[in-house]
């Protein structure tokens, strides 16, 4: 099988980002009609989008909770990126669940949170590299950030689990193109320089040029970062996001998607019923003139199904009490098109 995987037939609950909120998924698998055991009355087929894990309380949990749902009931999972981060060592904030060199640092926002034992970190490896990049079905695919044709078609006949040595080829490529022309010794530099300021929210850096570039230049090159991460540009300003101030910024792909088939996507942190001004959160300005349960783009074909559960953490942090936030874990029922929380809200998504 390859990276680019056949949807099964039949009706799916295409579920969002995750992020270790092990409650939350439990929630949201008994309104969807899920038995403990995984099985569906009618026959369903949960599909996940990719970012299982960081931040939250369970990260562990929630992967031996999807891997049961993958081997035994036929459930589908693509990866997300911070699935890549963990395959690839790249060590960001909220990994502390797995990566000892960032435990201490997230005991401040995301403890307490279960850890993965020594002995069973490979298994989760193993798991993780077995998993597609995207679905594709009948009228539908699935991806965890972008739908770019140039970047599915660079990694479509790659053999399931070698993409972390197709990662690593295509990050190699763009780490030349960058050594090339001095930027990468630019953006060491820059990051040495600004380190302590780099993950201070109370204290930013100016706009560091050369960390732009390079990170707009490695994200563009690789279709992995591409497809999991979004299209990305250099930045008007800096901004604070996923504990680190950033110089490039992801955009409105979906504005030129031309394609005929609708397109399901997670990553982008929309809020669900939310009134969203210049004064909410950053995450969610790319949605700002879209309604929660709208389909949206240039020919109202892409759904993102990410509505921040992976923010609870900041629920905890100012002990408000979870059963109301505003940060939701979701799932798109196909081909009902309709939206279901872990709340216990629906609503049938508009074209």
């Amino acid at each position: 099988m390859k990276l680019v995987k056949k949807l099964p037939d039949g009706p799916l609950d295409i579920i969002g980002d995750i992020h270790g909120e092990i409650d939350a998924l439990d929630m949201l698998l008994e309104r969807l009609g899920y038995h403990p055991n995984g099985h569906h009355p009618q026959n369903r087929i949960p599909v996940f989008v990719g970012d299982l894990v960081d931040r939250g309380p369970d990260s562990h949990g929630v992967l031996l909770r999807v891997q049961n749902l993958v081997e035994n009931h036929g459930a589908q999972i693509i990866l997300g990126n911070h699935e890549l981060n963990l395959l690839t060592d790249d060590i960001k904030d909220g990994s502390g669940w797995f990566f000892d060199e960032r435990y201490e640092q997230d005991l401040k926002n995301y403890a307490p949170f279960t850890r993965t034992p020594v002995d069973q970190r490979s298994n989760v490896r193993e798991f993780l590299n077995s998993l597609p990049i995207a679905l594709v079905g009948q009228g539908l695919r699935i991806v965890h950030a972008a739908w770019v044709d140039e970047a599915i078609k660079k990694v479509k006949d790659i053999t399931l689990g070698n993409i972390t040595e197709s990662f690593q080829e295509w990050d190699d490529k763009a780490q030349r193109t960058a050594q090339s022309t001095g930027l990468y010794d630019a953006w060491l530099e820059e990051k040495q320089r600004w380190r302590v300021e780099l993950e201070d929210e109370r204290a930013p850096p100016p706009f560091l040029e050369n960390i732009a570039r390079y990170e707009a230049t490695q994200q563009m090159i690789n279709p992995f970062k591409v497809l999991t991460s979004g299209v990305e540009q250099r930045a008007p300003a800096p901004f604070y996001a996923g504990g680190r101030w950033r110089f490039s910024d992801r955009i409105n792909w979906w504005d030129h998607y031309q394609g005929n088939d609708y397109v399901v996507i997670g990553h982008y942190w929309r809020l669900y019923r939310q009134h969203i001004t210049q004064a909410s959160p950053r995450y969610t300005q790319l949605f700002k003139s879209i309604a929660s349960t709208a389909w949206f783009g240039q020919s109202n074909k892409v759904f993102c199904i990410d509505y921040s559960v992976g923010a609870r953490w900041r629920d905890r942090k100012a002990n408000r009490p979870i059963s109301n936030s505003r940060f939701k874990l979701g799932a798109l029922r196909w081909p009902e098109r309709i939206v279901v929380l872990d709340d216990g809200s629906q609503a049938s998504t508009i074209a």
